[in-house]
């Protein structure tokens, strides 16, 4: 008999778009992927070199659980050197991607009715994670006009004595907006745990800057990885950064259900910290180029844009002009138009009627994508 957790999650919805634009594809269809938030760029050579070597030399073996301890090293030294803060070794652990980590945070945080706080709109999977271990999401709803930034003043009245926690993503995934450091600040301020998920740092453009939670309080957990930075995203590698009593219960449900996070992807992490740079700011500079031809174009396609996105690689629009429905919309432009793009309701209540779009993707797909959404747009005339 499967049980009511299971039968019951909700499904990751980009994850729907792009396996029917797959099948479409198939088929013998040309579809453009504006959907799904994957790097395009091939992992830099640096990193696989690393691997190559690892398995040569037979690091092939389990690590310790909490992992490599040459990796965690590296992991203290980046975030010294990207945001001052001093971080032990032995408060990382290495996981094998960062769903796992929410995973391990979760069971070690949560008992059946605690609450964590969540924005809405937020990254899809973020609740069913924690419904997952019998909590209770409680989404604070954030605004398209206020940058979908937190206002801490509308955090204060969800807060119970089952908080356990204030999750927060800058920058964001769907949004691309970051959060202001007066906001953490007083996030910081309210909450007993803040769980921060930084897995787009280093994704920021223009004159913004990406703060680390551990910037302004060290009561928080951090959640990073490889994948998005590095273009790494089938190494499956991630980490946490947590307060010491939260350690050893970790350590003990990666024991337990991980073991320990895949040994040569590590060597390789190890590699992307050290040697990658020049390879992440050519990412980085390309991905900028993207995000404003994407914004520009649209911008001429007649959606709103009030505040620009810069950071991670995604641009959320509000398409109600379009359809209310963003599920039945972006299934309607995948099927008519060929261009996939993921609904905002993946992403929360408070997205419905949004579109996300992703610029993980050249920008000649990108202008082929904006080209074949244009006919579609034109082709439902002007009362659309």
């Amino acid at each position: 008999m499967i049980t009511c957790r299971a039968k019951d999650i909700p499904p990751f919805i980009v994850m729907d778009v792009l396996e029917r634009a797959q099948e479409m594809e198939r088929s013998g269809l040309d579809v453009v992927h504006l959907e799904i938030g994957e790097p395009d760029f091939d992992t830099p050579e640096c990193i696989k070199e690393a691997a190559r070597k690892a398995m040569a030399d037979g690091c092939t073996h389990y690590t310790h659980s909490l992992g490599l301890i040459e990796l965690r090293e590296a992991v203290a030294e980046d975030y010294h050197r990207r945001y001052g803060v001093t971080v032990s070794p032995g408060n990382i652990i290495i996981c094998a991607g960062t769903s796992p980590a929410m995973l391990m945070i979760f069971a070690a945080l949560l008992e059946a009715d605690d609450e964590v706080i969540v924005s809405n709109p937020h990254y899809a999977c973020y609740p069913n994670f924690i419904r997952f271990f019998q909590g209770r999401p409680v989404f604070v709803d954030v605004r398209e006009d206020d940058g979908f930034q937190y206002r801490p003043e509308e955090i204060q009245p969800r807060l119970s004595d089952r908080t356990r926690a204030v999750f927060i993503n800058s920058p964001s995934n769907p949004t691309g907006t970051l959060l202001s450091p007066e906001r953490m600040r007083r996030i910081v301020d309210l909450s007993p745990l803040v769980i921060s998920d930084e897995i787009y740092h280093g994704l920021v453009y223009g004159q913004d800057q990406a703060h680390s939670i551990l910037e302004f309080t060290d009561r928080a957990v951090v959640i990073n990885g490889f994948s998005k930075l590095y273009a790494m995203t089938g190494w499956r590698l991630g980490y946490m950064i947590a307060p010491d009593e939260f350690i050893r219960p970790l350590q003990k449900i990666q024991q337990n259900f991980f073991i320990s996070a895949n040994s040569v992807s590590q060597w390789a992490g190890l590699a992307a910290l050290r040697e990658a740079g020049p390879d992440v700011e050519r990412m980085r500079a390309t991905y900028d180029e993207r995000r404003r031809f994407l914004i520009r174009g649209l911008r001429e396609l007649g959606f709103r844009i009030l505040v620009e996105p810069t950071g991670a690689f995604y641009v959320l629009v509000n398409a109600r002009h379009l359809h209310p429905d963003s599920y039945e919309l972006a299934f309607d432009i995948l099927e008519r138009a060929r261009v996939g793009v993921t609904p905002g309701i993946d992403f929360g209540t408070n997205a419905e009627g949004y579109l996300r779009f992703s610029y993980a993707t050249s920008v000649d797909n990108i202008a082929e994508g904006l080209g074949r959404l244009k006919g579609y747009i034109d082709a439902r005339g002007p009362d659309c």
